[in-house]
């Protein structure tokens, strides 16, 4: 499996938030003979308010010539992995890592893409690659609830 070309940066950047890395990638069979790797797997064991929080990440660069192409591709490994996740593991949460530049892209924000991670409801990780750090968390809810 090819690492993201963020990977380790995300690595850093959730070890420096006092996130434990248990495993890299995160093996999460689908069927007995297949399986996905999930980026990584991070546990919280430091912080009192997040203690006992189980994570996985899913990093992507979105550094493709095409934006959609690359979008088309971090959605869709997300919601598969979130759904294989869910049966093994559902006290672990998702999360997509982004960079803020592909966050604050113009074809990202106030348009359809942002509009379907909010409609499946993603978590993301905004990261800032160049100072190895997490800009901000954010879990979207669904549209119709409060």
């Amino acid at each position: 499996m090819a690492k993201d070309v963020y990977h380790n940066n995300v690595r850093e950047a959730l070890e420096k938030e006092g996130w434990t890395i248990v495993r890299d990638p995160l093996r999460v069979y689908i069927t007995k003979k297949a399986w996905v790797d999930i980026d990584i797997g991070a546990d919280n064991l430091f912080s009192a308010e997040k203690d006992g929080r189980k994570i996985a990440v899913e990093v992507k660069s979105f550094i493709r010539k095409s934006f959609i192409s690359a979008f088309h591709e971090a959605i869709g490994q997300y919601l598969d992995y979130r759904s294989a996740l869910s049966k093994v593991e559902p006290d672990r949460e998702i999360y997509l890592a982004i960079t803020h530049t592909a966050y604050n892209n113009e074809l990202f924000k106030d348009s359809f893409f942002e509009q379907r991670i909010i409609e499946e409801k993603a978590n993301l990780i905004i990261f800032d690659p160049t100072k190895n750090i997490i800009v901000e968390w954010k879990k979207y809810k669904n549209i119709n609830e409060s």
